[in-house]
């Protein structure tokens, strides 16, 4: 830990869920299971999904 976050621009969004998961759970095997969902989920979408973009259509109704 450089205690930087700073120093890549993901460290602050890993900090908050780290720190906002540290705040949910006072067991620490609840927090443990929980995060791992969370960092699952970061691992997929670096693997996977960086290249995504959201130009998904709508549904709204053009005028």
């Amino acid at each position: 830990d450089t205690a930087r976050p700073d120093l890549a621009p993901e460290a602050p969004g890993l900090l908050a869920a780290s720190l906002g998961l540290s705040r949910m759970y006072d067991d620490d095997l609840e927090q443990l299971e929980a995060g791992m969902l969370l960092y699952d989920a970061f691992y997929r979408w670096c693997r996977d999904a960086t290249n995504e973009t959201h130009n998904w259509p709508t549904n709204k109704v053009k005028a």
